[in-house]
């Protein structure tokens, strides 16, 4: 998506060689750039619902995970900028291995994912349709856990005469910056920082019914190559999620799930944009095993409330694959 550029006057009437009007449009197109840049960001925050993350399993567990979402919706950006009726289809697919192991008597785990995104996105600037598409890897993202309480190391023989209870758990999850990032770009698939989130979750056991809530916040570096070699910074995004299901044997569960999150608002060079965002999602998860090993994953989600960021709908469908090895 491109932006109009403002003249520059031959005989302007300060005297000063620019139009009267530049230092407004060049304000337009850095909060245009800015709130662009969240695209993705808010996409990402908007696929944080994930259920069972902090379930019991035993150590030497491996998934492999082949994971595909499809997102529409619009964006909206602060209401004084003339940028309007954006709208963005994004396919993303996914591939993640994680590994459970034991630490100090508790069950940790290790787990990355590599995206691969393609995104097409649409909208009115100043009154003129536009159009962007962009193709390309996304950041890696790498998480480390570990159950603190409720889930002790145990073999897959130990765990299946187990009955665990309550589990309190936390997570580190980092993003490195290795998608595909061109700085002269307003839209690109990876971020060009490194982002944090820690985490602590819990999970509780009702019989069959099951109750889990975790609390996380999201921490950036800095983008200083952001749209042409400018810095950018954003604020920390807290994030919470609930979710309550009902497991009727392993592998085969429903869980309905709310997010909520807030913050992130960006700066470009020190000077702040009003794009805080401000959401809440709501969405529903169903596990259901295929066969020894296998079993496939559906979600779907929507934006209840959203004040400035991405509004979409995301459907997404992952098949899994496990083993023991220890």
């Amino acid at each position: 998506m491109t932006l109009p550029r403002e003249p520059v006057d031959s005989n302007p009437a300060d005297g000063t060689g620019r139009s009267p009007n530049l230092n407004s449009a060049s304000q337009t197109v850095r909060h245009a750039s800015a709130g662009m840049a969240l695209l993705w960001s808010a996409l990402a925050s908007a696929q944080e619902m994930e259920p069972r993350t902090y379930s019991a399993v035993p150590i030497g567990t491996n998934f492999v995970v082949f994971d595909y979402a499809r997102s529409t919706g619009g964006f909206s950006f602060d209401p004084s900028l003339p940028i309007t009726n954006v709208q963005a289809k994004i396919d993303t697919y996914a591939l993640g291995f994680s590994h459970s192991f034991a630490l100090a008597g508790h069950t940790a785990s290790v787990a990355m994912s590599v995206p691969y995104a393609n995104a097409n996105v649409t909208g009115d600037v100043e009154g003129g349709a536009e159009q962007a598409y962009r193709s390309g890897l996304g950041d890696t993202e790498f998480r480390f856990a570990v159950n603190l309480l409720g889930n002790p190391a145990l073999t897959p023989e130990e765990f299946a005469r187990s009955n665990l209870g309550t589990i309190l758990g936390t997570s580190l999850t980092v993003l490195a910056p290795t998608g595909q990032y061109a700085p002269s770009r307003l839209i690109n698939v990876g971020s060009n920082r490194w982002s944090f989130k820690p985490e602590l979750g819990v999970s509780q056991p009702i019989g069959n019914w099951f109750v889990e809530g975790a609390a996380g916040v999201w921490l950036f570096t800095n983008n200083n190559d952001f749209n042409g070699g400018q810095r950018r910074s954003e604020d920390p995004i807290p994030v919470f999620q609930w979710h309550g299901g009902y497991n009727w044997r392993p592998g085969l569960w429903i869980a309905a799930d709310v997010t909520y999150f807030m913050g992130g608002r960006t700066s470009v060079n020190g000077v702040q944009d009003e794009d805080v965002q401000r959401s809440v999602r709501y969405g529903v998860t169903l596990s259901v095993p295929l066969a020894a090993r296998w079993s496939a994953k559906l979600a779907w989600s929507r934006g209840l409330i959203t004040r400035v960021g991405g509004d979409f709908q995301t459907l997404s469908v992952a098949l899994q694959y496990h083993w023991f090895t220890h």
